[in-house]
């Protein structure tokens, strides 16, 4: 909107933004259980498409189902790909490969079997992150509690390195939580302040001597490696998926393969220039970065498609 375009927002009827809002669903169906989650996703999606006249191009964030919709009408549609749930969704990317426009959300999470228009990384308002020059003694797990994101191997790190873990973030593997993480909470040691909101959001990132990431699986982004070294906090994380392209190793924080390497990171940690760590957020990870390079794919398809009507 600041940039001058014109947008109109298909989201559920509590969003808040400066374009047109546009909802067929009240609230988030995982904060309603009146609504049925399919229905609604099929209200929502046919609703964005029977207006496509309206639209020079639409932006589809809404994984692969839209694309099966793409082809009935004759407005562009550009599909942002937040990672592969699974491969077996590969097959509708691939038939509507020649047709759409795909961006990937780092070079990491790149089908060999589809082509793509750019690689967008995810950009943060770095205003809303406050930078900590001292930060402190603490290190910090801060994500969704599941296996895949390293949270038991974070407090192994923690203990061995003889320094208190604080956890934050919402309970998604329950069991998990119950038998590898809650054992473990003493309030002294290590700490759970459950979810937390933008309003405590810098204060806990950036009071952290360094972020933990010691995740298990191929993370296509990492938001919250941004959002850490936007507050000067550098990370410790496993280089799988799409962290080399995140972190800058033994600049903006380290990459370990293991445990051990973890222990030896945060020894090592205090060595790094906190104020590094936001320069390196600024340069590649803001908003208006992001803002620019998805106006320049707008622009760029707007093109193709001009060509493809001469």
């Amino acid at each position: 909107m600041k940039r001058g375009l014109d947008v109109t927002l298909f989201a559920t009827g509590d969003s808040q933004t400066s374009g047109k809002l546009v909802a067929v669903c009240p609230h988030p169906y995982s904060e309603d259980p009146s609504v049925n989650p399919k229905v609604a996703e099929c209200l929502h999606i046919s609703e964005v498409f029977e207006r496509s006249v309206e639209f020079d191009l639409i932006h589809n964030h809404f994984d692969f189902l839209p694309l099966t919709y793409s082809r009935l009408i004759d407005t562009p549609v550009l599909t942002t790909i937040h990672g592969f749930s699974s491969p077996s969704i590969i097959p509708v990317y691939k038939k509507y490969n020649a047709h759409g426009y795909y961006v990937a959300i780092s070079e990491a999470d790149k089908s060999p079997e589809l082509d793509y228009v750019a690689t967008i990384h995810h950009g943060i308002d770095i205003s809303r992150f406050h930078f900590s020059e001292a930060g402190g003694e603490y290190l910090l797990f801060f994500g969704r509690i599941h296996p895949e994101k390293g949270v038991q191997e974070a407090i192994q790190v923690a203990r061995r390195a003889g320094k208190k873990l604080t956890i934050a973030g919402i309970v998604q593997d329950r069991e998990y939580f119950e038998t590898k993480v809650e054992p473990y909470l003493d309030g002294d040691k290590v700490e759970y302040l459950g979810a937390i909101g933008p309003a405590r959001r810098s204060d806990v990132l950036g009071g952290a001597l360094a972020l933990l990431h010691l995740i298990s699986f191929d993370e296509p982004f990492g938001l919250s490696l941004v959002e850490a070294m936007a507050c000067g906090t550098p990370v410790v994380a496993f280089g799988r998926g799409s962290i080399p392209e995140i972190i800058m190793d033994g600049e903006t924080g380290y990459i370990v393969e293991d445990i051990e390497q973890a222990v030896q990171a945060v020894a090592a940690v205090r060595t790094l220039d906190r104020s590094a760590c936001r320069e390196h957020v600024e340069q590649r990870f803001s908003r208006t970065r992001m803002v620019n390079d998805y106006v320049r794919v707008y622009h760029e398809i707007l093109g193709i498609e001009a060509s493809h009507e001469q």
